[in-house]
């Protein structure tokens, strides 16, 4: 695991490793540094929480002061004056009178919740419960935008209302930082205090619900927190931006000083091909002398290396020579031997001994030819081109034919592929040992030969004549041919497919350009 990892490290750019080195040596210091920094943004954000929180609890606390301070007033005023008349209501707004920050407008009624009298204008009040002395019961009105309250007296029972602009002034003079503020009770809010239409820049509210008379009714209070500023996060992360500009600037000053130029020096020596007039190195690699150094060094090897190519090409040259000259005489001494034996054959005295003679200068005829072709193609280095070779081979049957099978006719179909001389060899042998077998026993019936790709890599012989038969219980000279024919497919490192009048192989080939 560590030597895997040492090798990537080692596969990465200069610049790359001494950026991760200094960041490896400076890591402690920057984890500190982090969490420092990140520590300090968290305990400002945690301030700006409770301030917000505190702000949603005064306001909260600011409303709930007003109903108890008007619920309050209230109960004392009719505390002991209710009656059954209009006189009632008159005494207890006198008595509300010298009582500051009460509201004045408020209903009597009694204990069974009849209508005695009414100062001001209160909303219904007969979804209100009823409540004993003492006791006070809270009701939200959103259509007539009021929260009524109920307190009981003796006597009977005491309603007043207050307004949203009342909740607001209350709220707003307990935490001016409020923005929303809404009491709910069940399904029916009020909303006191809400957002203005347009708001500008980036704001982070938090919502919180506070219960208000002992759960009666409930006040969601949204209040913004100040939102940490990109200016406040630089300030606490300086250390951290420190540590980080130093080792960037550690990487653009050996970017700039070492690795650009030995970079533009390498650029220039990767386009230099072997046989330019000069190596065209860059003149200013920056103030490092040791780099200059090393351009003139590549100037010098670069030389040397020439001289040596030079020496080396001449020295080639005369090789290549000596080996064309040597394949020149072995095609020359293959043709001399085919015509001994072409002349021998001539002059031998019995059928039998023509027939030999023939039989062999035609697989020497076949060696020559593969030999000629290979002489050919040597020079570019691809390999022998069957098809030229195939087709000089079906002429050079047919011209050797003995008089009994001059008329065969042998059909090419053929496909381009390169193969090697080993296997050039054993295709020229496999078609001279079945065409001849075929002119020797069928010269009335043409043979046909054919070569297809069969893949990137391969390519199939396939050789069609009457007398391929491989269930024939043959002479002995059929079952010579067989392992003649065997043999063959065997150099090609194939299997031979026998059917009846095809035979057919699969060869190695180069694959096409």
């Amino acid at each position: 695991m560590l030597s895997e990892a040492a090798r990537r490290f080692a596969a990465l750019p200069t610049a790359v490793k001494l950026f991760l080195i200094l960041t490896a040596a400076l890591l402690p210091i920057g984890i500190g540094l982090v969490w420092t920094a990140s520590q300090g943004i968290r305990d400002a954000d945690n301030v700006l929480r409770a301030q917000a929180e505190e702000q949603a609890r005064l306001a909260t606390r600011g409303v709930e002061s007003l109903i108890a301070r008007n619920a309050l007033a209230l109960r004392i005023a009719t505390n002991g004056r209710i009656t059954n008349s209009e006189e009632s209501c008159s005494a207890v707004r006198q008595s509300l009178t010298v009582t500051p920050a009460v509201a004045q407008q408020f209903e009597l009624e009694t204990v069974d919740a009849q209508r005695i009298c009414e100062v001001g204008s209160v909303p219904e009040t007969r979804t209100l419960p009823l409540v004993a002395p003492g006791a006070i019961a809270l009701r939200v009105l959103p259509n007539e935008e009021e929260l009524t309250f109920r307190v009981g007296v003796s006597g009977g029972m005491a309603t007043g209302a207050l307004s949203i602009e009342e909740l607001r002034q209350a709220a707003k003079e307990a935490a001016p930082r409020v923005e929303t503020l809404v009491i709910r009770q069940g399904p029916n809010e009020l909303p006191v205090v809400t957002r203005s239409a347009v708001e500008t820049g980036e704001r982070r509210f938090t919502m919180s619900r506070w219960p208000v008379a002992n759960g009666q009714v409930e006040m969601v209070v949204g209040t913004e927190v100040p939102v940490i500023t990109t200016g406040d996060r630089l300030l606490l992360l300086l250390p951290v931006l420190m540590w980080l500009i130093a080792g960037l600037l550690s990487w653009v000053l050996v970017t700039r000083l070492f690795i650009r130029p030995l970079k533009l020096l390498q650029r220039s020596v990767a386009e230099y091909e072997p046989g330019d007039a000069e190596l065209l190195l860059p003149r200013k690699l920056g103030p490092a002398t040791e780099i200059q150094e090393l351009r003139d060094a590549f100037a010098r090897a670069v030389t040397r290396v020439e001289q040596s190519e030079h020496e080396m090409a001449g020295a080639l040259e005369g090789q290549r020579r000596l080996v064309r000259e040597v394949h020149h005489r072995v095609k020359n001494n293959l043709q001399v031997v085919a015509s001994l034996i072409n002349i021998h054959g001539r002059t031998a005295e019995t059928p039998h001994a023509r027939a030999a003679y023939g039989s062999i200068s035609r697989r020497v005829g076949a060696l020559a030819i593969v030999h000629r072709n290979h002489f050919a193609e040597m020079e570019e280095n691809r390999g022998i081109s069957l098809r030229p070779l195939i087709s000089e081979l079906a002429a050079e049957l047919r011209a050797t034919a003995p008089e009994t099978a001059r008329g065969l006719r042998i059909d090419l179909d053929l496909e381009g592929a390169n193969t090697t001389q080993d296997v050039a060899v054993s295709v020229a042998f496999l078609i001279t040992e079945i065409v001849e077998f075929a002119m020797l026993r069928t010269p009335e019936d043409p043979v046909e030969i054919s070569l297809r790709r069969s893949s990137e890599l391969t390519a199939r012989l396939t050789l069609n004549s009457k007398v391929l038969n491989p269930d024939e219980d043959g002479d002995r000279e059929k079952v010579q041919f067989e392992r003649i024919i065997s043999g063959l497919a065997k150099q090609l490192r194939s299997t031979l497919d026998r059917k009846l009048g095809r035979y057919s192989v699969e060869l190695p080939v180069f694959p096409e350009r």
